[in-house]
């Protein structure tokens, strides 16, 4: 039994094969119709294909503006690229507290981190699981501030029925490869004013404009750049891959989400386990299924003696030095990291496997 489950569907090694057995292997065709598939499946506003989640977070900040002097306010619990991006722009990431019932960013003690340096607001939809958005944007009420929210393990996530990547002004994806669909590695940058768009495209490629400028008569592309771009674009070959995967995407968050129901159901009175809460607004996209235990390390020891694996993904950044060293003003962040853990939640799982898992808690540590 795995963790994870990489998985690539025979219509993406298909759609790869025809790539690379054609002329072009860059930013063309196939990219831009992954873009249109993303949007027309799954609802998500101009979304912007781009080589990483990483690239699409940096670029939405540079879009918003933040810079030099400028503070970020980010949940401490997270991977290090949310607060990493900030810092490549010059800002400081100022870190929130989480509530341990979620592991999502706590919006009463959001207002608390709100100054006038601040800039941006980066929630995290940690391991799929939906932040409360509109308490959010209450807390944000009154400031002028951009909302990126960070979803690269909320694909397919729902807030209220709208889907993640149609709410906020920016919205960052990963396909990454162990994501709900890879493209190898690869992100997308979602955008609901168009102008944010467009630059995004611009900036996503050294600031040229490529939708827009003439090729001369010499065969050299004609542009005059104004602003600081990246080499951020998605090729064709990883857009194929992604756009072949795609196409497998509902079925498999379909059958996420029934595993975690599962899990809900049998394991809500087992001894020595907390279930994250399931608000009624939400549909998670079940990157992960986390919850929270006792004697952390025991448990571990004893699902793995039973062949099962589980793991903490992912624990809270501030203990890193880059970012000042741990704080003790997050004492959500403090309790949910240490007793979260997660457990294998993917369509590669039998029935046979998840009664499997849930017998392996059931059995104690």
């Amino acid at each position: 039994m795995n963790f994870f489950n990489v998985h690539n569907s025979e219509r993406s090694k298909k759609l790869a094969l025809e790539v690379l057995s054609g002329s072009w292997i860059g930013e063309g065709a196939m990219a831009a119709e992954f873009e249109r598939q993303l949007s027309a499946r799954l609802g998500l506003v101009n979304p912007v294909t781009v080589n990483s989640g990483t690239a699409a977070l940096h670029l939405a900040l540079v879009i918003a503006g933040v810079g030099a002097g400028d503070e970020v306010i980010v949940p401490a619990q997270t991977f290090v690229a949310t607060a990493m991006v900030v810092m490549q722009c010059g800002a400081k990431p100022v870190f929130v507290d989480i509530d341990p019932q979620t592991g999502n960013m706590d919006a009463q003690d959001l207002k608390k981190r709100i100054t006038e340096k601040t800039r941006a607001i980066i929630p995290v939809h940690y391991g799929g699981m939906v932040c409360n958005l509109s308490e959010i944007y209450y807390a944000a009420r009154g400031f002028d501030l951009s909302i990126i929210e960070d979803a690269a393990q909320a694909l397919g996530a729902t807030y209220a029925g709208m889907p993640i990547g149609s709410i906020s002004r920016f919205t960052c994806f990963s396909f990454q490869a162990t994501k709900h669909i890879t493209t190898g590695d690869g992100g997308a940058l979602c955008c609901l004013d168009e102008n944010d768009a467009r630059e995004a495209l611009r900036r996503r490629w050294f600031g040229i404009d490529r939708q827009n400028t003439k090729t001369a008569e010499e065969g050299n592309r004609e542009f005059d750049i104004n602003e600081v771009g990246y080499k951020y674009h998605l090729n064709d070959l990883a857009a194929a891959v992604g756009l072949g995967n795609l196409e497998e995407l509902e079925e498999r968050l379909r059958r996420r989400r029934e595993i975690a129901g599962i899990y809900r159901e049998k394991l809500k009175n087992a001894p020595g386990v907390e279930l994250l809460r399931l608000d009624e607004w939400q549909e998670p996209a079940y990157y992960i299924f986390t919850m929270l235990v006792e004697e952390r390390l025991d448990f571990v020891r004893a699902l793995r003696a039973r062949c099962v694996p589980a793991s903490v993904c992912m624990r809270r950044i501030d203990r890193n030095t880059l970012f000042g060293g741990m704080r003790d003003d997050l004492p959500g962040t403090e309790y949910f990291d240490e007793h979260q853990i997660s457990i294998p939640c993917h369509e590669g799982l039998s029935d046979e496997d998840v009664e499997m898992v849930v017998g392996a808690i059931k059995e104690g540590w």
